[in-house]
């Protein structure tokens, strides 16, 4: 999702997200930018199921990230969009400008691990997703992972991204459904232990088998 447009949207630009079936949706700035009510609520959730030092992979503007150290946690971003990273860094939230797998500090000793907004979806492989973010966990640490409530199974698409001037490039992005978060998880030696439903979203913790 990464690249001009995606940056340009976090600068207030209109952008929608179009599938390779044709579909298109307005891509959520506003909700990773914590404006809506609902979405204050879902963050103040998430946020207070974590324990310890926190990883956000893939956390965008820091919504996340700033809330926890709000809380007192030791926590740390990662994102590869630049304008991220800035928007991130501007309201005191320490945010990495790197992709989430290359080498991370810590790896094998964060406490809590987050993969909220769909992130289990990037790059259209969310056993790899998954993967990494176990890896990244001490021993009976836990992921806490978003998944759609609407969606079945792994949907894996070609999307891009659109404004009314431009056009990007097609990536894969996966939507992951609620309903094979168990067998995901077991896939990559993880197992879902609790799920929280926010709003009408869901977040599930995963522990390691």
């Amino acid at each position: 999702m990464h690249g001009q447009l995606y940056e340009r949207a976090l600068d207030g630009e209109r952008c929608w997200i179009r599938r390779d079936d044709g579909s298109v949706r307005r891509l959520p700035v506003y909700s990773w930018l914590g404006g809506a009510r609902a979405d204050l609520r879902f963050d103040s959730a998430i946020v207070n199921l974590c324990s310890g030092p926190t990883l956000d992979l893939g956390c965008g503007p820091g919504r996340l990230v700033a809330g926890l150290v709000r809380r007192g946690l030791p926590a740390l971003g990662v994102d590869v969009s630049r304008t991220a990273v800035e928007l991130a860094r501007g309201s005191g939230a320490p945010v990495l400008c790197r992709d989430l797998f290359e080498p991370l500090p810590g790896t094998g000793r964060w406490h809590t691990v987050l993969l909220a907004d769909g992130n289990v979806g990037l790059g259209g492989d969310p056993w790899r997703v998954l993967q990494r973010a176990g890896e990244m966990l001490r021993r009976g640490g836990r992921c806490l992972v978003e998944f759609d409530t609407v969606a079945t199974d792994v949907d894996v698409a070609w999307v891009r991204l659109e404004t009314l001037r431009s056009i990007g490039p097609w990536f894969r992005w996966a939507t992951v459904g609620l309903d094979c978060a168990a067998r995901l998880a077991g896939e990559v030696g993880l197992a879902v232990t609790a799920v929280h439903p926010v709003c009408d979203r869901a977040i599930a913790t995963l522990e390691a088998i």
